[in-house]
């Protein structure tokens, strides 16, 4: 079976068979209608059905699956009852979070994260003391079913989330040893943005008569403007600096198809004085992280990246997207833009294309339902003679929360002791075992040297600028 949303997005939560507990928790949460992938899976997931659903991030997927988990969960029984696999450390952070908002309604239930780049023995204790809900990496749940400090025999719910992703980064093999440890007798649900063959093979081995929902991922053309400007392949590169040179967007996320075009883009940017950082597969954990708090909190401007490691990253109040490369595949396009013009913001997508990729063209053309408007490339003037710098920088401190440091610990430091105003600190990032802080661009020297002369909790600690 195949089930069309469109037409049922918007439509409210209280027509779904929710306990009045869940109902008010939704309405505290600010969700009272639901998006098309929710109106699409919740009536079958709810029901008990195994699902395949085509679905983008941002589109309300966590929801999508983590209503219908919570729904099953019994807090009386410490055992893992659910089970969220996902292709990110960064990605299996956000759904933790959303999972925990929507269980608000059940009582206390515990949720636990468990992927690598963090060590293991802390994640052995907590799972030591029991937990309700898992979500984590393909390789560390392996990892802790191989030790025996996970078990899934209690497993209701199976979610594969951003399946086509996690197949992309080579875990099939993974996943099958992970499911075949669940119960026979569960739920299943998959969601991915595209569908490609490894996707089907996961449904035949380990789906019972899974049901299909897919949301054509479209956009409302007046919230989005699409300019598309015809470049030839020498001057591609040089293309996008006059781009961000003409519109002058805050944040920028550029999309390369290949991780080589990501690095000589950066290249070029960083040579012109833009604050521009690369995202790609090779990059080891810690430093994605890294790249990752400098572009949410605003110390660089313009993050170039492929499609694989920009997806499940969900950035608030995005500027602009430049498509430096026209994808192969339609709807890649159509999810690449939709990063932009989230809520009520205005967004804009840039896409360069030479003769070469006109064929592609066509295939988003058909999709859209739209024809192309060009704009010549020497239309795209600079605004201003002023680099594109980023109005922040940012500090990394050594010591997170194992140190027990917290945000306040660290606000208080630079507002306290080195003298700054409380307006000229941006965002607090608390990790494991480092903490990140912007700083508005011009004091960031003066912050380092300050911070590093003084003392966080007490304790003198070691500063650098990123």
């Amino acid at each position: 079976m195949n089930a069309s949303a469109q037409a049922a997005a918007g439509a409210a939560f209280t027509a779904l068979p929710l306990t009045p507990a869940t109902l008010d928790n939704l309405t505290q949460l600010g969700y009272t209608a639901m998006t098309a992938i929710q109106a699409a899976s919740l009536p079958l997931a709810l029901a008990g059905q195994d699902l395949i659903a085509q679905a983008s991030t941002g589109s309300g997927k966590t929801v999508a699956f983590g209503l219908p988990l919570v729904e099953k969960l019994d807090p009386a029984q410490w055992q893992a009852q659910a089970l969220v696999l996902c292709p990110t450390r960064e990605l299996a952070d956000q759904v933790t979070a959303e999972i925990r908002k929507l269980a608000r309604a059940v009582g206390n239930l515990k949720v636990v994260t468990l992927c690598g780049g963090v060590a293991l023995r802390g994640q052995t204790l907590s799972l030591e003391h029991g937990t309700h809900v898992v979500v984590g990496t393909p390789g560390r749940i392996l990892d802790h079913l191989e030790r025996g400090s996970l078990s899934l025999d209690a497993v209701r719910t199976l979610v594969l989330d951003e399946a086509d992703r996690m197949l992309d980064m080579g875990f099939f093999d993974d996943i099958a040893k992970v499911v075949r440890r669940c119960p026979a007798q569960r739920q299943t649900l998959l969601f991915s943005a595209t569908y490609p063959d490894g996707i089907a093979q996961l449904a035949a081995q380990f789906m019972r008569q899974p049901q299909t929902v897919k949301v054509r991922a479209q956009h409302d053309a007046g919230k989005i403007r699409q300019v598309w400007v015809e470049v030839g392949e020498g001057e591609r590169l040089h293309a996008v600096s006059q781009v961000l040179n003409h519109f002058r967007p805050e944040s920028t996320l550029a999309f390369c198809n290949t991780k080589q075009q990501c690095r000589d883009l950066v290249a070029v940017l960083q040579a012109q004085g833009f604050s521009a950082l690369a995202l790609y597969g090779e990059l080891e954990q810690r430093e994605r992280d890294q790249v990752l708090v400098q572009f949410a909190n605003r110390s660089c401007s313009v993050l170039v990246a492929t499609d694989v490691a920009a997806r499940g990253i969900d950035i608030a109040q995005l500027g602009c997207v430049v498509n430096v490369d026209v994808t192969p595949d339609p709807e890649v396009h159509v999810h690449r833009i939709g990063r932009t013009g989230r809520g009520d913001a205005e967004g804009l997508a840039v896409t360069l294309a030479s003769l070469d990729e006109m064929g592609s063209v066509g295939r988003i053309e058909q999709l859209q339902g739209r024809e192309t408007r060009w704009t010549p490339l020497a239309e795209l003037t600079a605004a201003s003679r002023e680099p594109l710098r980023a109005p922040m920088a940012t500090l990394q401190i050594v010591g997170g929360r194992k140190e027990k440091i917290r945000a306040g610990d660290v606000l208080g430091a630079l507002t306290g002791e080195a003298g700054f105003a409380k307006e000229q600190i941006g965002k607090i990032n608390v990790n494991e075992f480092s903490t990140y802080v912007a700083v508005e661009r011009g004091i960031a020297r003066q912050a380092e040297a300050r911070l590093s002369a003084g003392r966080i909790k007490g304790r003198s600690v070691k500063v650098r600028l990123l």
